[in-house]
């Protein structure tokens, strides 16, 4: 049965083949003639970098959703729940509460504090040149493990519409992403990347209350009928609606979820993609403003992954949905083919609108995450570091392209390998990375007076290396049928995420680094810092 409907999806999908490439074709040469116009009016590295800080807070607001719900958000979420049931929902709460902690801790101090990365705010009171290196080592670390979500969710989906099942057709459509990708960043720089956001935030919302609205219709706005078909229809009964089915059959499984919860929810607030686009409004009370649309947004739209996720419990088998991607990513395209009518135009048409959607999510975070990592290469290493701060603006862009091209040629390597991985679970191993080297430096380094250089590069190298390496000996690279080399096992360490070890191991690092520093901290920058960050004198 799972078979044969996988079929009538792939079916569905090559009958209307021209329809569904002519809207993704539609949507990609609608955001490139965005970043053809946006690449003329950057002129300096302000326009590159921060959008020349003219967006309201409305419109970044907007804008930070868009970079945020990303391909973990429709895709990976809702697959999640459709196979996991309570337990996938997990992802959608911690990614929200999150916003707080960006919104009372981070926004505006970081706003205030720096020009363009998060490297401007550790160097304004450390030694410039080690702690610049740190920053961008570890925000094109951050990057590079969100942009394999992204990838893998592209790779997963554009197979579905296009029927292509081979390992090499994957790969092609990963190295397209990466291709385009390279174009948005490199020719519209932040106005560009900042646009193309705005437009997929607004399709992605639509898209989402559509198949919202369709999935309540289809129980009669019953919602305990929903998830009562979901439950019958998932083959755990009502086990599906509870806690355990994925993190609570075992001790190390429960320990996993309190490790994922742990990274959710401290890792927005060090997402160096996040961060940067607080410095493209004007004041820090739009900076505060934007996130509070932000919330608003997101909020809403995670209250709609339910929907999404229960109703394709409710409508495939859970046997279809595995036989598709093994990770479950194509649940919310195969439930618009079955809202629509499997055998219908109506749900081939459904199923290209809903993927060119997910499509378009893809290709707007690729772009955020891709100019957070270049612009933090050019600023912080290549201008400050390696050419000790007398590179021109006009070098230092040029220098932010070239790394563009780099961050997108390794993307698309590693996006070839991930391929087959859940994204929802690969954008937590990002948080966990962000909250264990970024997100301690950047709060003791605001509020800590006594915080030293040292300090700073023991928490960032080592929340680093520590979350970078539980990951590589973890189940989600070998060892599973579902990890990233499933035919070799040299995991030693049980969880799938890191964040219980890495997290702590990162802020208690600052702490020693500190302490064990013979350095003396500069209390009058850390006035002058403080009193910036607080109130915004003489901010950019």
């Amino acid at each position: 049965m799972s078979t044969a409907h996988t079929f009538l999806a792939a079916d569905a999908a090559s009958e209307h083949r021209t329809l569904i490439i002519s809207l993704f074709g539609v949507f990609v040469l609608a955001t490139l003639v965005i970043t053809v116009w946006a690449g003329r009016q950057t002129k300096d590295a302000a326009d590159f970098y921060a959008g020349g800080r003219q967006f309201t807070g409305f419109q970044n607001g907007l804008a930070v959703s868009g970079d945020y719900m990303s391909a973990a958000s429709f895709l990976g979420i809702a697959g999640a729940i459709a196979l996991f049931g309570y337990d996938g929902f997990l992802y959608s709460i911690g990614f929200l509460v999150a916003w707080l902690v960006a919104l009372l801790l981070v926004a505006e101090p970081l706003r205030n504090s720096g020009r363009y990365t998060m490297g401007d705010v550790l160097a304004y009171r450390m030694r410039q040149r080690p702690v610049r290196t740190a920053a961008g080592t570890s925000t094109i670390v951050v990057s590079i493990f969100y942009l394999l979500a992204q990838m893998a969710g592209a790779g997963v989906l554009v197979s579905l519409l296009l029927g292509i099942s081979s390992d090499a057709g994957k790969i092609g459509i990963v190295a397209l992403v990466g291709i385009l990708m390279i174009m948005y960043v490199s020719i519209g720089g932040m106005k560009g990347t900042t646009w193309v956001q705005m437009v997929k935030a607004v399709l992605l919302m639509t898209g989402a209350l559509l198949l919202t609205f369709l999935v309540l219709l289809k129980f009669d706005f019953n919602v305990s009928d929903l998830l009562g078909t979901a439950a019958d229809q998932s083959g755990h009964g009502a086990a599906f609606l509870e806690p355990g089915l994925k993190y609570g059959a075992t001790g190390t499984s429960k320990l996993d979820f309190i490790s994922l919860g742990i990274a959710l929810i401290l890792g927005t607030a060090g997402l160096p993609h996040i961060l940067i686009r607080f410095y493209t409004v004007p004041t820090a009370k739009a900076a505060r403003k934007s996130v509070i649309w932000a919330i608003g947004l997101i909020g809403s739209f995670y209250l709609m992954t339910l929907a999404l996720g229960f109703g394709a419990a409710a409508l495939i088998t859970p046997e279809e949905i595995t036989t598709s991607n093994k990770a479950g990513n194509t649940a919310a395209p195969l439930l618009a083919l079955h809202l629509g009518g499997v055998e219908s135009s109506w749900g081939a048409i459904l199923l290209a609108t809903i993927s060119a959607v997910a499509f378009a999510t893809i290709l707007a975070v690729v772009a955020g995450l891709t100019l957070a990592s270049s612009s933090s290469f050019a600023h912080d290493i290549y201008a400050n570091v390696i050419k000790k701060g007398q590179a021109s603006e006009k070098q230092e862009v040029s220098a932010a392209r070239w790394a563009t091209v780099g961050i997108g040629v390794v993307s698309i390597g590693l996006g070839a390998l991930a391929r087959d991985l859940n994204v929802a679970g690969l954008v937590a191993l990002a948080f966990a990375v962000a909250a264990s080297a970024n997100l301690p430096t950047i709060l003791y380094s605001l509020f800590w007076k006594r915080f030293t250089t040292q300090g700073a590069l023991w928490s960032i190298y080592g929340g680093l290396t520590t979350a970078v390496g539980l990951v590589l000996f973890s189940p989600v690279v070998s060892g599973k049928p579902t990890s990233m080399f499933p035919d070799v096992d040299f995991h030693w360490f049980p969880l799938e995420n890191p964040g219980i070890i890495s997290i702590p191991v990162g802020f208690l690092l600052g702490i020693l680094g500190t302490y064990l520093s013979k350095e003396e901290p500069d209390k009058g920058k850390y006035a002058e810092l403080e009193v910036r960050s607080l109130t915004g004198t003489g901010a950019h």
